[in-house]
């Protein structure tokens, strides 16, 4: 739940920084990337500490331990990976041109992690000292944080606003290219009108007719 916090408090700041002229942060989708990011570069370092950190309050890499379910293997190694995915997760996430892979990256991380948040609630396995979270809120954190993920890389995409139909200025110009064309392609109707052009040396009013 502290995780959920922290994701919370830093949308929030950001979004006001956005709102006071951080036009980097103008976007809900990009704050809630950045969001996701902070708190995974927070969850993904802890999953390096040592015992030395024992008696803070962040948990340790023995902490997670106890967390893999049995029919994982090389569960030490297992907590470092999947910190490292987390903390490559958290930079793919700042970064605009790799956003999109970085959520898609994330939501699949975080799908392959349920069966764990599932064997802690049920099989009741504390955690830094703290009982485990209950599944009924375990679950729906869980897939806030997919979400989130998913969101950040603009899943599903929308389209965006008057892009279904043509603007005004597509449609004028449309109407002059056409315009163009058949004007082109029409006869020279002085041509084909049957009265003769005046001779250049003859003059006006002389009729052409020998006498």
């Amino acid at each position: 739940m502290e995780t959920l916090i922290v994701a919370l408090v830093t949308l929030l700041v950001l979004r006001a920084a956005g709102a006071l002229g951080a036009g980097r942060f103008a976007v809900w989708r990009t704050c809630a990337a950045y969001a996701l990011g902070v708190m995974l570069i927070m969850t993904g370092t802890t999953h390096f500490l040592p015992e030395v950190f024992a008696d803070s309050p962040a948990p340790t890499h023995a902490d997670f331990i106890p967390m893999v379910p049995p029919f994982v293997p090389l569960p030490s190694l297992m907590i470092y990976l999947t910190g490292v995915l987390e903390l490559l997760g958290a930079i793919g996430l700042f970064l605009a041109r790799t956003r999109r892979p970085a959520g898609l990256g994330l939501t699949a991380l975080l799908l392959a992690m349920l069966p764990a948040n599932i064997y802690i609630a049920v099989a009741v396995v504390s955690f830094n000292g703290a009982p485990a979270t209950p599944l009924w809120a375990r679950i729906p954190e869980q897939m806030v944080y997919i979400g989130v993920a998913l969101w950040a890389a603009g899943v599903p995409r929308l389209p965006r606003k008057g892009s279904a139909e043509p603007s005004d200025r597509t449609v004028i110009g449309t109407e002059e290219v056409r315009a163009l064309s058949i004007s082109s392609t029409e006869p020279d109707r002085t041509r084909h009108s049957g009265a003769p052009s005046p001779s250049v040396d003859q003059p006006v009013g002389q009729s052409q007719t020998a006498p």
